[in-house]
């Protein structure tokens, strides 16, 4: 890559935060920002990782651990154009997970295996975590688990639990609390099971989709 075609990269890379992150509003502002720092260190420990250099790219991921406030994306992982993070502490993207073009996540989202005790049965090279695609967004505190697919322009709602393939143009929303009010109404309403929902045919167009939460 010449130094022209980097410069490049790394502008969009910084546009991605000013068009994401309404409290941003620079790009010297956006290189503060903990997405970026996480995303550059990801880039170079990737680099690194494809190049059998597994140390020192553990040793960068690390270092952009700390910088970004506890974004830890393994030097394994593939990810696509226009990635985003907002604030970012405690996210864990795992080795084999793979994510689209335009994806976001939320802070503590876990992309991650089902636990060793499985993944010591799957074959040698196999995915263990999952694949996110193109413009996905995943809330605050979600957690998808294991070897899953979850389809284009899906939102993922805040704290929920996924463990199977989600189709494309999909809602998973975890369960909601419900007030408990006094009337008996509302006691009756409060005492049924609140189960998870997924909404599927529901076409994720950017912040349209997030007033529905």
């Amino acid at each position: 890559m010449t130094p022209r075609a980097l410069l490049r990269v790394l502008a969009a890379d910084l546009d991605v935060i000013l068009d994401r992150d309404p409290s941003i509003e620079s790009r010297s502002e956006a290189l503060l920002h903990p997405s970026i720092i996480a995303v550059w260190g990801h880039k170079i420990s990737h680099w690194l990782h494809l190049r059998g250099h597994r140390r020192g790219a553990r040793l960068v991921m690390v270092i952009a651990r700390l910088l970004s406030g506890g974004i830890e994306i393994h030097p394994g992982a593939q990810i696509g154009r226009g990635f985003f993070v907002d604030h970012g502490a405690a996210v864990v993207i795992g080795e084999t997970v793979v994510i689209g073009d335009d994806v976001t996540i939320f802070h503590q989202v876990t992309l991650g295996a089902v636990g060793w005790w499985h993944d010591n049965q799957r074959p040698e090279g196999s995915r263990r975590h999952p694949k996110l695609g193109d413009r996905v967004v995943v809330g605050a505190n979600a957690t998808l688990l294991g070897p899953i697919t979850v389809g284009h322009d899906s939102v993922v709602g805040a704290q929920a639990l996924v463990i199977r393939d989600v189709p494309a143009d999909s809602r998973v929303l975890a369960p909601f609390s419900i007030p408990n009010l006094r009337s008996s109404r509302s006691v009756a309403k409060a005492a049924r099971p609140r189960q998870s929902v997924v909404v599927a045919g529901q076409r994720h167009k950017g912040a349209a989709v997030f007033p529905s939460w």
